[in-house]
């Protein structure tokens, strides 16, 4: 099939999560992404999580579809070879802390020099400026900083929880994904290449903020609302965990029919939906209590009748055989040489009705040193000695 970003070239010197998956996002659509890195361990999450043969699965995920090389930054050769990619890059990626890659010499000035129509891309934790801008950043860093675990927070003790999984990374590598696109369609339509700058605290404040912070939206006097989560609750059944959500005063109706209570519909407590929020602890231990009467099989019945949004809660191996995400194909396999035959999760994005194929595993540190070397006119003979010199590996 003929993929969206074909013919785009990204020279990616990120590393960990937010820059390889935001570049693994536009290598599932089509585009030639080289993955830098330094001579030595290369990227951390080489590293991390289960692995066979020295493939992780995490790195296995955020990387597939992309050529790697191992370059020598701080020899001039394994720079000149860099700014030799970015010549002929539509994108560069990096997430270095702040100022780390102007005193390589790889500023957005110095590299706009040499091709001035590059998306040179900056990404970092806490941004460029101010007071944490130095600081080393890890996701749970910025679920601290940004207000995500206020939003976890524990509805019997209060207490902050982060969320387990590495939210912030990924949301940055989302809106990166998308902040690229966006720059890549203006140099389509002869707008010349630009400067693209986003942070992972910015990031996150920005998915919150619809829901999460509404209550710190409006300035001045207004009616404030408990959190619009409230609603939200794991409820135990018999036999098992569900979860139910009923906004409009339809669904609520069908809920009190479903669960045996349908005098709640009468309730002058949860006659509105503003009712309902201002009500909504007592209203969901009510449910709550009235669920955990039945067995999973008979109350998920009892609300698919009512037509109640509701999902039986899954744990993730039992994710892989669900119905709905064996129809919809959300998980392939891929072939790895070292780590065999591996799931993975399709790109959620499809194009003419198919999937984004899973054209090449992630590289081997170095993979393809050499074949890419080639493509930019060094011989045998020219790597080799490069090799020697310790500026490529």
């Amino acid at each position: 099939m003929s993929l969206p970003l074909e013919g785009v070239r990204i020279v990616d010197l990120s590393a960990i999560i937010s820059g390889p998956m935001a570049t693994q996002i536009l290598a599932d659509q089509g585009a030639d992404v080289i993955k830098v890195e330094g001579p030595g361990p290369g990227d951390l999450v080489r590293y991390l999580g289960p692995q066979r043969n020295g493939m992780t699965a995490m790195f296995a995920a955020v990387n597939r579809n992309k050529r790697a090389i191992v370059l020598n930054l701080k020899a001039p050769e394994g720079k000149a070879i860099l700014l030799d990619l970015v010549r002929k890059a539509d994108v560069f990626v990096e997430n270095f802390r702040p100022g780390a890659i102007a005193k390589l010499g790889l500023g957005y000035e110095a590299l706009r020099a040499i091709n001035p129509g590059l998306i040179y891309v900056s990404m970092s934790g806490f941004g460029d400026t101010g007071p944490y801008a130095a600081r080393r950043v890890y996701d749970p860093v910025i679920q601290a900083v940004s207000g995500f675990s206020d939003t976890q927070k524990s509805a019997t003790t209060g207490e902050p929880q982060l969320i387990q999984t590495l939210a912030c990374d990924k949301i940055t590598a989302i809106t990166a994904a998308q902040a690229i696109t966006a720059a890549l369609y203006a140099k389509a339509r002869g707008r010349g290449g630009r400067l693209v700058e986003l942070n992972m605290l910015d990031s996150a404040i920005a998915f919150l903020w619809p829901d999460s912070f509404y209550n710190h939206a409006i300035e001045g006097e207004f009616n404030r609302s408990p959190d619009f989560a409230s609603f939200y609750s794991i409820r135990r059944t018999q036999d098992g965990f569900i979860t139910m959500l009923a906004l409009s005063d339809d669904e609520f109706h069908a809920t009190c029919r479903a669960i045996g209570r349908p005098e709640m519909i009468e309730d002058p407590r949860f006659r509105t939906i503003g009712e309902r929020m201002q009500n909504a602890k007592v209203m969901t231990d009510m449910i709550s209590e009235r669920v955990q009467r039945y067995a999973t099989a008979e109350i998920t019945a009892r609300l698919e009748a009512e037509d109640v949004p509701h999902a039986v809660v899954l744990r993730r191996d039992e994710v892989l055989s669900n119905p709905q995400v064996v129809a919809n194909g959300s998980i392939g396999t891929l072939d790895d040489p070292r780590a065999g035959r591996m799931r993975m999760a399709h790109a959620a994005g499809r194009f003419d009705g198919k999937p984004m194929p899973f054209r090449r595993p992630a590289p081997a540190l170095g993979e393809h040193t050499n074949e890419i070397l080639a493509e930019l006119g060094r011989s045998e003979a020219d790597i080799d000695a490069l090799r020697k010199a310790g500026a490529v590996g």
